[in-house]
This record gives structure tokens, C-alpha cells and sequence, in this order.
């Protein structure tokens, strides 16, 4: 499900996918490079949300479980997933509240799940090409099998129950700040790191498309309103540099 140019939401993506082929494709068989060449399903629901106001950040939140098959050998199979939180202005108690309700989502599995997958998201969402991260993290997992197959799904679910609680205050304190044409401006700006990690490094977005998904449905992730600017550099002093020296760098928000 999509929708565009909404009051609050300027594009905002539901997707559940069920795909499945004969070799599992190289994104998802890098890390277990014994597994290439076994048949798979791939099963998985994600969102992106793209909010108009640029005081309201964009979110992200994937839930996945994977199988790998062999006609000779038992069945592989793990879960991954995450949410992660890219901010356009800077707000601590926005990232705060969410880790905090990150590592809620992740308190009854064992208290060394969120310290892990938080470190876990915060190298995945880097763009290596610029030296910086997409945003501020959250959680991030994958190959997830070892806890047993009932543990590893009541935490994928969790992460998931956790989402709505994780964002929607945030939405509900930022959506009717005022804003101008400079933030709009620095949000299409960001917008592009989005698109450029998303292109470059998603392991989702590069599996969906080797596994021959539909584009469209794999590129709704993408904002609709984007800009690049030669060499951009903010003002000293602004909140635009506030983003980039106290909230787009390793920090233990909880």
C-alpha cells in the first residue's frame, strides 16, 4: 500500500512480500557464502515513511524471515529486520523516546540484544561514500536462528508491535511545527543521502531486485522530492550543523 501527497505524509509505503526462486540470490548469501546455490523463500513486511513537515522524521521498519532449501540437506533458516530513524532536524527527545522503546521492543529476549543490534544498525546505515550515517539508527539484525525458531519470532514480532509506539508520538509533536522554504530545502538535501544508500548499500533493496521483484513495489522506498547540492556545507551556529555534529555521529542514546 502507498500513499502521496497526504496532509501529513508526503509518500508512505506498506509492503509484504512472499518471493521464492531457485538460487538464492548473492545479497542474501554474501554472509553465508555455503548457502549459494540452494533454493529459497523469502518472506517480509517493510515501511518507509515520508513525512512532509521537515521538523518530522523519516522512518524505516523491515521484519523478514528467510529459508534456504537443499533436496539432500536439512532446511537453513533465520529472521532479520529493524527500524531506524533519519531526522532532517535535530529533537533529543525524539531519539531518545526512540531507542528507548527499541530496546523495550528488545528487554525480554536478554538485555545484551539491544547494545548489539544498536551497534549492528549503526555500521549497516553508514554511507561509506560520504563518511556519514543515514540518520540515528535503531536497531538493526540479521541471520537471527541460534535462539531457537520461537524465540526468534516472538522478537521479530515484537520489534514490529514496538513500531507504532516507537514513531507515532514523534509524528504527533512535530507534524505542526511551522516551516519555510529553508527547511524544505535541507530536507530535500538529506533526502538524498536516503536515495544514495538506498541505491548503493540496502541489502533489501539490492535482493529484491536480483530476485526479480517488482520495481515499483521495491522502489517505494525512495522519496519524492529530492535535491543534490554541489559541496553543501551548513552555517556555523545553525540547526541544520546541529544534525550533523551532535546527532549524525555514534551516540548512546539510552
Amino acid at each position: 500500500r502507498l500513499i502521496e501527497d497526504g496532509g501529513v505524509f508526503e509518500r508512505a509505503g506498506v509492503n509484504f512480500s512472499h518471493v521464492f526462486g531457485p538460487n538464492l540470490p548473492p545479497s542474501a548469501s554474501a554472509s553465508r557464502p555455503e548457502l549459494a546455490g540452494r533454493s529459497f523463500q523469502a518472506m517480509g513486511v517493510s515501511l518507509v515513511l515520508h513525512p512532509r513537515n521537515p521538523h518530522v522524521p523519516t522512518v524505516h521498519l523491515n521484519v523478514r524471515f528467510f529459508v534456504a532449501e537443499k533436496s539432500d540437506a536439512e532446511p537453513v533458516w533465520w529472521f532479520g529486520g529493524g527500524t531506524d530513524l533519519t531526522p532532517y532536524y535535530p529533537f533529543a527527545e525524539d531519539a531518545v523516546h526512540f531507542h528507548r522503546t527499541c530496546r523495550d521492543a528488545l528487554a525480554p529476549f536478554g538485555a545484551d540484544y539491544y547494545p548489539r543490534f544498536k551497534k549492528w544498525c549503526d555500521e549497516y546505515f553508514y554511507i561509506k561514500h560520504r563518511g556519514e550515517p543515514r540518520g540515528i539508527g535503531g536497531i538493526f539484525f540479521d541471520d537471527l536462528s541460534g535462539p531457537g525458531f520461537e524465540t526468534c519470532y516472538r522478537l521479530a514480532k515484537s520489534v514490529g508491535e514496538h513500531f507504532l509506539p516507537a514513531y507515532i508520538p514523534i509524528v504527533e509533536r512535530r507534524m505542526n511545527l511551522p516551516y519555510g522554504e529553508r527547511e524544505r530545502a535541507f530536507q530535500a538535501y538529506r533526502r538524498g543521502r536516503y536515495v544514495e544508500f538506498n541505491l548503493v548499500y540496502d541489502r533489501g533493496t539490492l535482493f529484491g531486485l536480483q530476485s526479480g521483484g517488482r520495481a515499483e513495489s521495491i522502489l517505494m522506498s525512495l522519496p519524492p522530492v529530492v535535491a543534490w547540492r554541489y559541496d553543501w556545507k551548513p552555517a556555523p551556529g545553525s540547526p541544520e550543523e546541529a544534525l550533523y555534529r551532535d546527532f549524525l555521529v555514534p551516540k548512546d542514546w539510552v
